[in-house]
């Protein structure tokens, strides 16, 4: 993970858990005596992302909504099994309480707080046909590869983001770090949760089919050259927005490029 503009939210407490995740476990300890996979990044210098990188993502074959000519493109490199991602979208509320609940960095808007999750409001602009929109996996907190192939899969059916409110709440979160674990056995729980989103038996025979398996490696080299260390990672056009950012932070940049 990695640290923010806002002075509120340079903590010492969470600087280097933006990468790999920790200071949750420590929270509520979800992993239940699993041991934490991710890996400290190395710091090294990051390559320049240029606008005509951003828009070839839309020749490319990834999860996108949008074209490349909408004056506004969002890219998310995400893992549903971070804990920061599910602070950016929004839909855990417990969790944003309880991460830095001393300075309340993360408590939602809509909980009384200050944190105004960017998903949400990248997605009302994708809507809303002012943005678009790519999702790019790369492993942020080593338990989200059976989540990350469901998002593959649903998407293939247009449920990409009903299925990523389901993975993104406190339940998506808890199955994910403590039970499907990247097992790939576990197929049909997976199914069997999302069934409200996407058919159970397409799904489980999606997963169970491997077809996407490669698309793990490609989606995690292809953040590697966009300079990606840690998750999330948001891009608007060319300018890099690394780890939780608040939408406050962005917006200006946003509301510039709609211009």
């Amino acid at each position: 993970m990695r640290k923010f503009f806002i002075p509120a939210l340079v903590v010492a407490a969470i600087g280097l858990a933006f990468f790999s995740g920790t200071l949750w476990q420590k929270v509520r300890n979800l992993e239940k005596g699993g041991s934490d996979t991710t890996v400290q990044p190395t710091a090294k210098a990051q390559p320049t992302v240029s606008l005509n990188t951003i828009k070839d993502l839309f020749s490319k074959d990834l999860i996108k909504f949008g074209d490349e000519n909408r004056k506004v493109i969002f890219v998310e490199i995400s893992d549903p099994s971070c804990p920061y991602c599910h602070v950016a979208a929004g839909l855990n509320p417990e969790l944003n309480r309880q991460i830095d609940p001393t300075n309340n960095t993360f408590k939602l808007v809509s909980d009384g707080g200050k944190y105004l999750a960017p998903i949400p409001e990248m997605k009302k602009l994708l809507d809303s046909g002012k943005a678009s929109f790519v999702w790019i996996y790369s492993p942020g907190h080593g338990n989200g590869e059976m989540g990350t192939k469901a998002l593959y899969c649903a998407n293939e059916k247009g449920k990409f983001w009903e299925v990523s409110n389901l993975l993104m709440n406190s339940k998506g979160y808890d199955l994910l770090n403590n039970t499907i674990k990247n097992d790939k056995t576990k197929s049909g729980d997976l199914a069997a949760y999302l069934k409200s989103a996407v058919d159970s038996t397409f799904l489980k025979e999606c997963l169970d089919s491997g077809k996407y398996d490669a698309r793990l490696a490609e989606d995690t080299q292809l953040a590697t050259t966009l300079g990606f260390q840690g998750t999330p990672d948001f891009f608007v056009n060319d300018k890099n927005f690394p780890g939780a950012y608040n939408y406050t932070d962005i917006k200006s940049t946003v509301d510039t490029a709609l211009k």
